[in-house]
This record gives structure tokens, sequence and C-alpha cells, in this order.
């Protein structure tokens, strides 16, 4: 898949970086991944991968925009109160590269349907807000061997890591099945950088370039401004990946 001269200047700057070029350009180019959630990290997250040059963006939000949404989901626009996320999300996204194709997907993600949702996505990058969808989809993750980039937030706090089965250890390896889900606070400036490192990871799969965090939890404290890293192990008992257990 060539590059036009426009895309060649579009990309220039980040073409530059070593390891990069024109090849890693079209691998970007050619890449389709699926995105769950168009909400505060899906909102970071889908501006960098547009503006990188992503082929095709699958984003996936049964969701309504709401006037609660706009102190982080900078996608969305106060006059688009009651419409569907992933629809805002995609007038959005089209005015910031006309080269990427944004398809969207306004089904909620459940066991039954989660895996024609994905469909030949190369990467899954959960942007959700609840554990129980992100254990759905870490289990079509686990079945499909596909990469599985996983974010989470709350206040000032946030986490990321790369799941990629067998390699790593999958979601339910150090997250419980059962979540009670509760409605938490969030400073928006949280979800921005969190999602910009699940661009970054993204990216960097996609290219080929730098360590991924594989089998390490990134753990950001934006009030003590500190980031570490917490060691990840599979667990041999895990009902999702280990191997007595049958997907």
């Amino acid at each position: 898949m060539k590059l036009t001269e426009i895309e060649k200047l579009r990309y220039e700057r980040q073409m530059m970086i070593k390891g990069w070029g024109e090849d890693g350009q079209r691998k970007l180019k050619q890449a389709k991944v699926f995105v769950a959630g168009a909400g505060g990290l899906g909102s970071s997250l889908l501006y960098y991968l547009t503006a990188a040059g992503i082929g095709t963006i699958r984003v996936c939000d049964f969701d309504r925009v709401e006037l609660s949404n706009l102190n982080r989901q900078i996608l969305h626009y106060a006059e688009r109160i009651g419409m569907n996320k992933a629809e805002s999300a995609k007038r959005t996204l089209q005015n910031i590269n006309e080269h990427v194709h944004i398809e969207i997907v306004k089904e909620k993600i459940q066991k039954n349907n989660a895996k024609r949702l994905i469909g030949d996505s190369a990467l899954i990058i959960d942007c959700l807000d609840n554990f129980d969808t992100r254990h759905v989809l870490n289990r079509i993750a686990v079945e499909m061997n596909k990469p599985y980039v996983h974010a989470g937030i709350e206040g000032f706090r946030g986490q990321v890591t790369f799941i990629h089965h067998p390699q790593t250890a999958c979601l339910a390896c150090f997250i419980p099945l059962k979540v009670k889900k509760v409605k938490f606070p969030v400073v928006g400036t949280t979800p921005g950088i969190m999602g910009t490192l699940q661009a970054m990871e993204t990216i960097k799969y996609i290219t080929g370039i730098g360590e991924l965090l594989k089998n390490r939890l990134l753990v950001f404290d934006g009030l003590a401004m500190e980031f570490s890293f917490i060691k990840l192990t599979k667990n041999s008992r895990c009902p999702v990946c280990s191997k007595s257990f049958t997907l």
C-alpha cells in the first residue's frame, strides 16, 4: 500500500523517527483496530490514532453524550448531547484526518456479539468504564489471540498494560472477574494521559518500534506526579487463560 505525496508530507515528522520511515507508516495505513468506548480514554486515544494515520478505526459505543461527560470526553460537544458517542466521535475525527476510515458500531458489547463486533481488527483497545465488559473483551482476546491494550482510571490515578495471550498474563490473571460497578470520580486530564499512553502502545505495536508494556502494569499517580510499575505474572489458576481452562 503506497503513501500519497500528501500523506508523506502529513506524516513527515513521525516518519523521521528511527525505525519508522515509510515502511512504518504503511503498516499504520494498512492497520485496522477496534476501540471499545468513545468516552474519556477513547477521546485522547482516538485523536492521536487518527492523527497518526491508522488506516481503519472501528469505534464501538452504544451510549449517548451527556452533559456530565464533557469535563473529560473531549471528542464531544454540548450541542451533541443525546447523540450516540460513536457517531459524535466520527464527526470529530473526520475533521482531523480525511485519510483515516472511521467505522462506527452502536451496539453494546456482550458475550454473544463481541467476536462479531471485533471482526478482523488486528488489535483490541479497552477504553471502557466497567470491568464486566472488559472481561468479555479479555476472554475474546485470549480466544482469538489478539493483542489487547487495557487502561483504567479513577480520580487522579490510572493504569495501562499491553496484553497478548499466550505471551502475557491476561486481564483475569490480576483483576477478579467480579468487580462491583460504581460511579467513580475523575478529572479530565487522567483519561487524557492514559488514553494517550494507550495510543502510544498501539502505534508501537503496529510499527514494531520499542518495548511494549507486556507483563508490566504502568501505574500513574497524578497527585504525586509519579509513574511506577507492577510486574504481572500469569495465574496458573486463571479462569480464562490457564491451561486447565477450555474456552
